[in-house]
């Protein structure tokens, strides 16, 4: 993720971070690494770039920090609405629209930011790349941001559709590991949540550091 400053327009668009979103057999799996930059300068080593918006459904954010946040919580919002007036969660598919639509109509003052969701509903899992333009659209797994082209590479060989959570998680770390190794604007960490039809969780530091064990990939320095 980026923090303003006084590059250009251009520059400015590039979402600086590596977030994944996986489909599996028996659920969806988003993660992402943890540091923020600004311009060459790394910011914070410890950002919230995953987030709960329901108990079906997750967002990763890529962009500039405020903009990110602020459509979290946007969403965040218009999804418990629902809920409360429908009595049922909202389906990953209106999510998705939901947040296409919220990104699409503010074009004068436009969102810096390219969001993955994932849920879980009747239809099964999914995964949502939905971009700055309100542009939506669904894959079995998807990468955002810069270091998106060297996790695709892990993610695309390590792929199959009848892969678990659990195996979902393994090869996002790795795809994030990969990232992390060659674009300075990813790194310092990783989070992970698993959305399955029975629970929403988020993977403890702990957990994920015994998963970084198993697949020889080293810990991330502990923070100051």
């Amino acid at each position: 993720m980026n923090v303003p400053t006084t590059v250009s327009h251009e520059e400015r668009y590039r979402t600086g971070t590596t977030t994944i979103g996986i489909v599996a057999r028996d659920g969806v799996v988003l993660a992402t690494e943890r540091r923020v930059t600004g311009g060459s300068m790394i910011m914070n080593k410890n950002a919230q770039k995953l987030f709960k918006i329901d108990e079906n459904m997750g967002i990763t954010i890529a962009g500039l920090v405020g903009d990110a946040q602020v459509l979290a919580r946007y969403l965040r919002a218009e999804v418990s609405l629902y809920r409360l007036r429908r009595g049922a969660p909202l389906s990953a598919e209106g999510g998705s629209t939901l947040l296409a639509n919220i990104l699409s109509g503010n074009r004068y003052f436009p969102y810096y930011a390219w969001l993955i969701l994932g849920g879980v509903d009747s239809k099964g899992g999914h995964v949502f790349s939905v971009d700055a333009a309100g542009g939506s659209v669904e894959d079995k797994f998807v990468s955002v941001g810069s270091g998106s082209p060297f996790a695709y590479g892990i993610v695309e060989e390590g792929y199959t559709r009848d892969m678990s959570t659990s195996d979902g998680v393994d090869l996002a770390l790795r795809g994030l590991t990969a990232a992390m190794r060659r674009d300075s604007a990813s790194g310092d960490g990783y989070l992970a949540h698993i959305i399955t039809p029975k629970e929403y969780r988020e993977l403890s530091e702990d957990e994920i550091n015994k998963r970084l064990k198993a697949l020889k990939i080293p810990l991330p320095p502990p923070l100051p």
